[in-house]
């Protein structure tokens, strides 16, 4: 269940800025029809800062209940350790394959700080944990020497690297078990990634072209790295457009272009800038999508 192309998806919203809970259904119906075998409900791509507990807990069980294929790895990370370990229980009770845990953001802990608070959440449940690194949003780098005590640890399965260095993501994946999964947390970096191990991505592209994600990760498995190349090169300027703002601004925008449920943002996310909105747009209509 950690290889391959797991979907971050996202959280549609309805216009009075409700949770869209027949659109999310929709959109994990359309995952799996496009060979999604792994989703993440309430990641960063999914808004989860701007849930409220209720709404976190009741996306997990929205997407735990209309999967019908796919492994359920649910966001449940916290900056304080009691409410991490709350959700994780809670996404545990609700039929959750798998936790995705962030890193404590804002508070900064130190490497010690970090491996007591996974270590309390990894007590606390007893299915798979993958840690989420993702430095540009939580302030602080868990290292690869830290990664290297995580996975001591009972019950943490891998990580989610998204600190975007491939040397951290290698000597990683040499230092810990081979039973230790590395995903990668940027689309850009898939093929780099898996070339030093990763097995696989956690994707914000395959939001709206799981098949197109799919195709290049399954390349890279196969060891067929000239077309895993190929296609990766194919997607880049999509990609490029899905990240021209804050995620998952331009991914939202991208569904709602295509008439799929997005919705509208929470504050403080907002719509698009015009020029921005008019680029993705050329970008979408060069692939076909819209």
């Amino acid at each position: 269940m950690f290889s391959g192309c797991a979907t971050a998806i996202i959280t549609p919203m309805r216009k009075d800025g409700g949770i869209d809970e027949d659109g999310l259904r929709e959109l994990v119906r359309f995952q799996e029809e496009k060979g999604i075998r792994n989703l993440v409900p309430c990641g960063t791509t999914g808004e989860s800062a701007t849930l409220d507990l209720q709404e976190h807990l009741r996306v997990i069980e929205i997407v735990v209940d209309e999967a019908k294929k796919s492994k359920v790895i649910a966001g449940t990370g916290a900056n304080a350790t009691s409410e991490a370990v709350h959700l994780s229980k809670a996404a545990e009770d609700l039929g959750a394959h798998a936790l995705l845990s962030v890193s404590p953001y804002y508070n900064k802990p130190t490497p010690a700080g970090v491996v007591k608070h996974f270590e309390a959440i990894a007590a606390a449940v007893k299915i798979p944990i993958i840690v989420y690194n993702i430095p540009s949003r939580t302030g602080s780098n868990i290292s690869a020497n830290t990664m290297v005590e995580l996975a001591k640890i009972p019950g943490i399965a891998g990580v989610k690297e998204a600190s975007g260095d491939l040397n951290q993501m290698a000597n990683i994946v040499a230092r810990t078990p081979k039973d230790f999964i590395v995903l990668s947390g940027d689309d850009a970096l898939t093929v780099p990634a898996m070339s030093v191990g990763a097995k696989g991505v956690i994707s914000v592209a395959s939001n709206i072209v799981p098949d197109r994600t799919i195709a290049v990760v399954e390349a890279m498995k196969a060891g067929k790295v000239e077309e895993a190349r190929r296609l990766h090169a194919e997607m880049l300027p999509l990609i490029g457009a899905l990240f021209i703002e804050t995620n998952p601004i331009p991914v939202k925008t991208a569904l709602r272009l295509m008439g799929r449920p997005a919705g509208p943002f929470r504050l403080p996310l907002c719509d698009m800038s015009e020029a921005n909105l008019e680029s993705l747009k050329r970008t979408l209509a060069s692939y076909k999508l819209i």
